[in-house]
């Protein structure tokens, strides 16, 4: 089972936008449709309304109060990464400079293609990343600009051998 917030704990909707002022808590329907759109976004109304009980207009409405109040915040093709040529995937811890804040840090790795997610950390590291690259020297490469961004004191990779499973759903 999922944790989701509340509505009035809700993420900021994107761009800056405040989100809609939603009439309550997320409910059991609500957490119902959310668990079945993040094992398929690309469900229709009528199919997610068939599972949970409602008809399609009333899952219409409650996914685009879901959105408007940013619990959903978007949908995205999985795609296996090794059929795209993309071979290796790191772990890469980011230890930030005591001298440098974290301004222009989080903009300057956003930038490298290579870098598929980024989370801030608690402990020695201030960042880890997920980088996805073609071979090893793709990611001798993308260590090495890492290591080139002001405020980086250093980086610690792990290489990842096998993936047991990824993006798990509820």
């Amino acid at each position: 089972m999922i944790s989701c917030p509340t509505w009035a704990g809700s993420a900021p909707a994107p761009c800056g936008r405040a989100p809609e002022e939603p009439e309550g808590d997320i409910d059991a329907v609500d957490e119902q449709l959310i668990s079945l759109l993040r094992a398929n976004g690309r469900a229709s109304y009528a199919e997610l309304a068939r599972q949970v009980g409602l008809s399609a207009p009333s899952v219409h409405e409650r996914v685009g109060k879901l959105e408007a109040a940013g619990v959903v915040t978007g949908y995205q093709a999985v795609v296996d990464p090794a059929s795209v040529g993309l071979g290796v995937t790191a772990l890469v811890g980011v230890i930030e400079s005591d001298q440098v804040d974290d301004t222009g840090l989080e903009e300057a790795m956003a930038e490298l293609a290579s870098v598929e997610d980024c989370w801030r950390v608690a402990g020695s590291e201030g960042y880890v990343l997920k980088v996805r690259v073609p071979d090893i020297r793709a990611l001798e490469d993308t260590i090495s600009a890492l290591n080139r961004i002001r405020g980086v004191a250093r980086t610690r990779t792990t290489v990842v051998l096998s993936t047991k499973w990824e993006g798990r759903r509820g």
